[in-house]
């Protein structure tokens, strides 16, 4: 028999399949401190627990028969992933069970600033019946401008199409074939904030798309658009917003979610009579914590009787020999996908990985997972060597693996080629013995870079002057550099310069470079 603990009041209806499996026993308790919880989980072989419970490492040692931990929901901050690794406990969790109350609440929240539902209701429980105030807009024959096409984005683009709406679409792993086939016409951020009458974003919250919507965006928006949010505080600049709906450019906002929750009391949205908030409320329907918690049960059954299962958020065991024969390949493998990816523009379609010399004698799937993080955590939130391949496969990236015993001068060499529909880039990496991790190969040209740090990748014709423009540059605005390398084919020809510098190159410095002769591309990495 298998015990399963469950905590943080995860309804029986959502784990009635472990109450019917006749291989399990289900014990549900609440309100249990870290001590508790220790002195109890040696009896467990899976965990179930929403956002309350901390799965910290000490739990995960002292449970001796823990195999799984899932997680009722879609965040797993509250559980120590490293730990739950090295300990060998799969952690799991449920992303696809709130996609429906999201996107319902996404029109719910569309529909309230077209007609102005809740300042209406206001007003009219306040004894004034005040019809002129409120003439809204109807969403037929209006432009939806969608930021983030994964599930959620995905769901309420077909429910738009059934609202009369053209819908607009941006992802970066969007390839102009998908969009037609889900009837969404491709575009970029600005083409999207240009011209869309209502806009909803669905990204996660990364580095690229923190202020996705910013003072620049408002700038270029159509007059009289409105703006839903309802996927992660930070999207868009809340700041920035207020100033566009003052302007006027912005009509109405609607926001479930902030940069900092719950918001400040003088929160400029709070007293806002443009602005509609609710608090975080994306997933909380009945339907949807059913939901979590049924994706949460199927997974735990079948990870406790060694079936496959999907969802898993950290490594899985590897076996002994392949680890100690991959390991020192991982972060080289990770490295290489997140440099590729940092330089590709457009949707990835293919990532094409060549393994060779030795490498070819092992089971490269798990490096070949680290890989494909790299590529897919430049733009997506949550991205691990679990999940990699899943990602990829629902974003209908292609990932292609080879094989050859020849390896040109290295013992083992790993070439990693993104595809878009209008370009291809490669990258080609090794490890050497005394000097570690190695980039040995951009493109057509052959380099010896450490991949770390800050990284200039410039483009550029082969001429005389160029280092020598691109050093004073840098240097009259404080930017030092720490090691250079210039890579050609042939005198004169095309040619890349690689910079690795002490700190972040500012945006206005890196706009200064563009401009100078013979530089035709610079775009700044970070690894």
């Amino acid at each position: 028999m298998f015990k399963v603990l469950v905590m943080d009041g995860i309804s029986d209806m959502g784990i009635q399949l472990l109450y019917d499996a006749q291989d399990v026993e289900v014990d549900k308790k609440n309100g249990l401190s870290e001590d508790e919880l220790v002195a109890i989980i040696t009896e467990y072989d899976a965990l179930l627990v929403r956002s309350a419970t901390k799965v910290t490492e000490r739990i995960m040692n002292a449970g001796s028969r823990l195999k799984v931990v899932g997680r009722a929901g879609v965040g797993v901050d509250n559980i120590d992933l490293e730990a739950a690794t090295k300990a060998g406990i799969v952690v799991i969790n449920a992303p696809d069970g709130n996609t429906i109350a999201t996107c319902e609440l996404t029109f719910a929240m569309m529909m309230s600033i077209a007609r102005s539902i809740p300042q209406a209701y206001k007003k009219t429980v306040g004894g004034e019946w005040d019809r002129k105030t409120f003439v809204g807009v109807e969403l037929r024959n209006k432009t939806l401008g969608i930021l983030g096409m994964g599930r959620i984005g995905s769901e309420v683009a077909r429910r738009a199409k059934v609202f009369g709406m053209e819908v607009l679409g941006y992802d970066p792993f969007l390839t102009e074939e998908r969009a037609e086939k889900i009837g969404v016409k491709l575009g970029t951020v600005d083409y999207i904030c240009a011209n869309s009458d209502f806009i909803t974003v669905h990204t996660p919250l990364t580095n690229e798309t923190r202020h996705m919507i910013s003072s620049k965006q408002f700038e270029i928006m159509k007059k009289g658009a409105r703006i839903v949010n309802c996927a992660r505080g930070g999207i868009i600049d809340e700041m920035a917003l207020v100033e566009a709906i003052q302007a006027g450019t912005v009509a109405g906002a609607a926001f479930d979610v902030f940069e900092s929750e719950p918001p400040a009391a003088d929160h400029p949205f709070l007293n806002n009579p443009k602005i509609i908030v609710t608090p975080h409320l994306g997933a909380s329907t009945i339907e949807a914590q059913e939901n979590v918690a049924i994706d949460v049960s199927e997974q735990v059954l079948n990870i406790l009787r060694e079936v496959p299962f999907k969802n898993a958020v950290n490594m899985p065991p590897v076996p002994a020999d392949v680890l100690n024969a991959l390991q020192p390949y991982f972060n080289l493998g990770e490295k290489l996908g997140v440099f590729l990816g940092q330089t590709i523009e457009g949707a990835v379609s293919e990532i094409s990985i060549s393994y060779s010399g030795d490498l070819t004698d092992v089971d490269t799937s798990p490096l070949t997972r680290y890989i494909v993080k790299g590529v897919l955590q430049h733009q997506l939130e949550g991205v691990n060597v679990v999940n990699a391949m899943h990602l990829a496969k629902t974003r209908e990236v292609n990932v292609v693996v080879q094989k050859s015993s020849v390896s040109k001068s290295f013992t083992n060499l790993v070439s990693v080629t993104l595809k878009t529909k209008n370009e291809e880039r490669t990258l080609a990496g090794t490890l050497l013995s005394g000097y570690g991790e190695r980039i040995v190969q951009i493109d057509q040209y052959p380099v010896d870079i450490a991949p770390n740090g800050n990284i200039l990748l410039i483009s550029h014709n082969d001429k005389p002057g160029i280092i020598g423009k691109v050093g004073t540059l840098l240097g009259s605005n404080d930017v030092n550099i720490a090691s250079m390398q210039v890579g050609r084919k042939v005198i004169g020809g095309s040619a890349i310069m690689i910079l690795t510098t002490d700190k972040n190159t500012p945006q206005n410095v890196l706009d200064q470079l563009v401009e100078l002769p013979e530089l035709t591309h610079v775009r700044e990495l970070s690894l």
